[in-house]
């Protein structure tokens, strides 16, 4: 009981917080002012997850359930809804996607509750009327949009039948940005890099990668590439500018091979733990 009062504690604290006499800071918040610091929130709890810090994550979840508690507040106050009709809704909706927990049907594997999944989704929609991808939001990041859309599209059948054919179109898409790079015409070069992005997302997908986290772990080696190059020009006691590209590279290579040395050292253990990751995503 005293942790359900928790919750009510949490709401009836919001109600303060916008009450008349309440915080200005938090009287003068909209929806729309509201939106950075929810993206942020999102944000930080990714960070925490990453991290695998659980006193971290714990925080951060309690950040992004104070902005969800904030807008629901928002909206009771306008007298469209508060955070009750938030919860039931998604109750509901829970146990009418699920009924092969919640009802009679019975669904085997993961391929079968997606596909049933986005047939509840289609029906609650009124039927065919919008597009299998209109649930997808426009502000997502574009490699998490182009992974979710390409992910949607595969569920009704359209994709490849071969990581090979994924491989090839590729290389297609490649080529032809190559071409277009001759021409110098930026719209033309941004729309074949566009594709060729695409192209690179649904390999990702197509073998189980994430492509956002493929593309974090590049920058986080670069940055630490780039660090060893930093630090050898304070030992030398340098400006980077006054190397030379050759000489930048060289140090960059070195940082490359010292990062192999590094790997190599893993355990046996952990080398076949990735193995057999790897060999489940193809």
């Amino acid at each position: 009981m005293q942790r359900e009062k928790l919750f009510l504690d949490l709401v009836e604290l919001m109600q303060r917080l916008r009450a008349k006499n309440g915080c200005p800071w938090d009287r003068k918040q909209t929806h729309k002012t509201l939106r950075p610091f929810l993206l942020e929130e999102t944000h930080e709890v990714l960070e925490a997850i990453e991290s695998r810090n659980p006193k971290k994550l714990k925080d951060e979840l309690g950040d992004l359930l104070f902005q969800v508690i904030f807008h629901a507040q928002l909206a009771a106050e306008a007298g469209q809804y508060d955070i009750y009709d938030v919860i039931q809704g998604s109750l509901e909706k829970m146990r009418r996607r699920h009924p092969h927990i919640f009802g009679g049907k019975s669904l085997r594997t993961s391929k079968q509750v997606l596909e049933n999944w986005e047939e509840i989704k289609k029906r609650e929609r009124g039927g065919s009327g919008k597009s299998l991808l209109a649930g997808v939001p426009r502000t997502l990041p574009a490699l998490i949009r182009a992974h979710r859309v390409q992910a949607k599209a595969a569920r009704v059948g359209f994709t490849w039948s071969h990581v090979n054919d994924a491989a090839k179109k590729l290389n297609e898409e490649l080529a032809e940005l190559e071409e277009t790079l001759r021409s110098r015409r930026l719209t033309h070069i941004t729309e074949e890099l566009g594709d060729t992005l695409f192209a690179l997302v649904n390999l990702a997908r197509f073998t189980g990668a994430n492509p956002e986290d493929a593309l974090h772990l590049a920058v986080g080696k670069f940055i630490k590439r780039f660090g060893h190059i930093e630090k050898t020009a304070i030992r030398q006691k340098k400006e980077l500018s006054q190397y030379s590209l050759e000489e930048l590279v060289s140090l960059w290579n070195e940082a490359k091979q010292k990062n192999k040395r590094k790997s190599k050292t893993k355990s046996p253990a952990l080398k076949q733990k990735i193995l057999r990751a790897k060999s489940r995503r193809l």
